[in-house]
């Protein structure tokens, strides 16, 4: 029998554990996730409170996409758990959207934009059933919130990096879930995109749902999210965005990475004033 992989003992959890809420949407329990026996993950313990924005940070490889994809059951645990509103995500399924990587989406896949979202719909209008107009209205409908509608027959790989990433955000949409997981939903798009993507998760913001995203750029935590959680392979912090994204904790992310400390720090003054 293999031994469960052993982290440095720096790696261990500063702080006592928070207590978790069952009405908590994710709460993750001393997650910890492996590769070839090295943690990814060591020990990941944090509650995401309802109705928030919420970007998970930290270095490249300080496993921000493995927590999401932990999180929705894609890579196996080595140890702990994850509840979705107290649950297991079995039952929550239907109540959770993912937009992943664009890297990991196949765009040469014959489908078009309307397709696509209309995937979105599959846990209402149950597999291998045709799709009704009534969905496809709503599927519509979620392509002009991403300003989109005028792309519908498009095919995927004949639109932009920034289309794609809107098509996608459409297909969310139109699962109609009370949480969303984006990784990277930002990266790599247009100002316009990327202005209109911000302008959607605050909708869903305001309409009680909560959105978790992977998100790289520091001058833009304290303008777009409510929480954040700060992430090196084990938590640094988690929780609002003005007591968390703090430059000890920066450092404590980063470690020696100044160029985007100072960057950080620039932000941060630039807010304050």
């Amino acid at each position: 029998m293999t031994a469960p992989p052993t982290a440095p003992a720096a790696q261990q959890p500063a702080t006592p554990r928070p207590e978790h809420h069952p009405d908590s949407p994710v709460s993750i329990h001393a997650l910890t996730v492996a590769y070839h026996r090295r943690p990814v993950l060591w020990d990941v313990d944090v509650d995401i409170r309802p109705g928030r924005l919420v970007a998970i940070v930290g270095p490249n490889g300080a496993g921000k996409s493995t927590l999401i994809r932990a999180c929705l059951g894609l890579i196996p645990a080595a140890t702990g758990s994850v509840d979705f509103w107290g649950g297991p995500y079995e039952d929550a399924r239907d109540r959770v959207g993912y937009v992943p990587q664009r890297d990991e989406v196949d765009w040469d896949f014959p489908v078009s934009a309307l397709d696509v979202v209309c995937m979105g719909r599959y846990a209402k209008i149950g597999w291998f059933r045709r799709v009704s107009r009534a969905h496809k209205d709503a599927a519509h409908a979620c392509l002009d919130k991403v300003g989109m509608a005028g792309f519908a027959n498009r095919q995927i790989s004949q639109l932009s990096g920034g289309q794609q990433q809107r098509v996608f955000l459409a297909r969310a949409l139109a699962q109609e879930a009370d949480l969303y997981f984006m990784d990277e939903p930002l990266a790599g798009v247009d100002a316009a995109t990327e202005r209109a993507i911000v302008q959607i998760l605050g909708d869903l913001r305001d309409a009680g749902k909560t959105v978790v995203c992977v998100h790289h750029d520091l001058q833009t935590i304290e303008r777009y999210f409510d929480d954040v959680i700060l992430l090196n392979m084990r938590v640094v912090g988690a929780g609002p965005v003005r007591e968390v994204f703090t430059e000890e904790n920066l450092r404590k992310t980063y470690g020696g990475r100044l160029t985007l400390l100072e960057q950080a720090g620039h932000a941060m003054a630039t807010q304050a004033q």
